[in-house]
């Protein structure tokens, strides 16, 4: 039996295909498209008209992939952008259209359990665990170990910090140095209730920072598994903002669409690996869509 499991985020949309007879899904195929659904959103409360048709445009191409996989079941959840954006109704009613499933709008719980059990499913070693979700509105972190214990959505992440505080690229001392603190003050309010063992960061910010840190060094670019420091990141702060978008969309290993955010996600990141108390975090690429396409197996 093969699931289709769709994310409709603030930067990207993006579909998993799994085997769901399997206990957990196994992966099948797997893919994302930068579409900046959410830009202006934080600012305007509604979509810009072209950001819809390219998130339109790149789901067309996954109900396409689900049709050729024979997919039996699939569903749709939409997150931090589709919350606030008060045309949000009329978008998910085309998207139904498309992909044949209307999408459901979770909260930043919802979005943060999910996460959770998609991230945890296949994690080996001690717990509890941590894990970090910054997306391009909202930012995740759910605490626990076979369950969540402790989950809370902050509503801040690439694309609402890059419309927020970084206007300009490359980006002066000052202002990389504001964004941090405006982070770090949304942030306080997050406390956990112990000690992690480890943090793990999920979603396309820390995928792609750490396929920035792996290019160029002996080892294969492999980003699942890929442990980063605190250090690390900082470091990529600093890289990042001293870059101009068309500069940073050159990196080769770099998605160019993920330009004029992924310093927003990195300053995000590295902030939310400072306040849970956690020199390094390993990243996964199993996360919020490996916890739907679980949901919908069980329920298949």
């Amino acid at each position: 039996m093969m699931v289709g499991a769709v994310d409709i985020g603030t930067n990207t949309v993006r579909l998993l295909i799994a085997d769901g007879s399997t206990d957990p899904p196994s992966e099948v195929e797997r893919h994302s498209v930068v579409v900046g659904l959410g830009r202006g959103v934080d600012r305007a409360r509604r979509f810009d008209p072209d950001a819809v048709e390219r998130a339109l445009a790149a789901l067309g191409g996954f109900a396409e992939k689900m049709d050729d996989a024979r997919v039996a079941h699939r569903s749709a959840v939409a997150t931090s952008a589709s919350r606030d954006a008060a045309d949000a109704d009329a978008f998910l009613d085309r998207v139904a259209r498309v992909i044949g499933v209307r999408p459901r709008v979770i909260s930043g719980d919802e979005e943060a359990r999910l996460s959770f059990r998609g991230a945890t499913r296949w994690l080996p070693g001690s717990m509890p665990v941590v894990v970090i979700d910054p997306g391009g509105g909202s930012t995740e972190f759910v605490f626990g170990g076979s369950r969540p214990d402790y989950l809370v959505s902050v509503d801040i992440g690439s694309v609402r910090l890059t419309d927020r505080l970084l206007p300009d690229r490359p980006a002066t001392s000052e202002r990389i140095a504001a964004a941090a603190a405006h982070v770090r003050d949304l942030f306080a309010s997050v406390t956990l209730p112990g000690r992690p063992s480890r943090a793990v960061g999920v979603g396309g910010t820390f995928t792609t920072l750490a396929g920035i840190a792996a290019f160029g060094s002996d080892a294969p670019t492999v980003v699942d598994g890929r442990g980063m420091t605190q250090r690390a990141l900082d470091g990529l702060v600093g890289a990042l903002a001293g870059l101009s978008i068309e500069q940073t969309a050159a990196i080769p290993s770099l998605d160019p669409a993920r330009a004029p955010a992924i310093l927003g996600g990195a300053i995000v990141a590295a902030e939310a690996v400072r306040h849970v108390g956690i020199d390094a975090v390993t990243v996964s690429v199993r996360d919020l869509l490996d916890g739907v396409a679980m949901e919908l197996a069980s329920h298949g």
